[in-house]
């Protein structure tokens, strides 16, 4: 793409390497912010194509014009991520936004019976949703109800892992690259990779390396993107 030659109306797909603790959300306001501003316009579709957690970085896809149209497509390509679980206790929210709920013993954890237990993780599977998440229930999302102490529950759905690839060098921590179709929560993996170890688990890191065919590498810093929005 010549980022100098920028047609948001037309349309314009934007890889952005998402901050920590930005939301998604905050991410689209930004850039749909900098381009009204930039073409003096008081609307413009700006869209992402796969929300990321505000504590997980990466690969966030933007959409602008009547390329959100193609919003949909991008979603349902397969997604890479790597990071990392921390066995041996479990969070509300399967990750560090909530803090240790409970802790586990870890005398009994091999590099073995985690692998097993990524095998046994792999391929299609029923997966249960975080209570944490932008699920909703009966018009409520399952986060709202969550940090209220309210518990919905969550129907499973139908999600397929293709890798899950797990580096034991720094147990109880397990490093991890998982390749997965649309809907896997990567919380929920820890979660079970957890249970399947007899371990409890939750994610301590996590960053989406790859959608498809666009990847982190090519992807621009929100300060990059909005100073070639002002520039173009």
């Amino acid at each position: 793409m010549d980022f100098l030659m920028f047609d948001f109306l037309e349309g314009e797909i934007l890889l952005i390497d998402k901050p920590l603790e930005w939301t998604s959300f905050q991410v689209v306001n930004k850039v749909r912010h900098e381009i009204k501003n930039k073409l003096g316009i008081k609307k413009i579709k700006v869209g992402h194509a796969g929300t990321l957690d505000p504590l997980a970085t990466g690969l966030l896809i933007l959409c602008t014009g009547k390329k959100t149209k193609t919003i949909d497509q991008i979603q349902q390509l397969t997604k890479e991520y790597t990071g990392q679980i921390q066995l041996g206790a479990t969070t509300p929210s399967f990750d560090l936004e909530t803090g240790i709920d409970k802790n586990f013993s870890i005398d009994h954890l091999t590099e073995n019976a985690i692998l097993a237990a990524a095998r046994k993780l792999t391929g299609k599977l029923s997966q249960v949703p975080p209570s944490f998440s932008a699920k909703k229930i009966n018009g409520q999302r399952a986060y709202a109800a969550a940090r209220k102490g309210e518990f919905l529950k969550l129907a499973p759905k139908e999600i397929e892992v293709f890798t899950f690839q797990t580096d034991c060098k720094a147990l109880p921590q397990v490093k991890f690259r998982i390749e997965c179709s649309k809907g896997t929560y990567i919380r929920a993996l820890a979660r079970d990779l957890g249970v399947e170890t007899n371990s409890g688990g939750h994610l301590t890191m996590l960053r989406r390396t790859k959608i498809g065919r666009y990847q982190v590498e090519n992807a621009l810093t929100i300060n990059q993107i909005c100073s070639l929005i002002k520039e173009n």
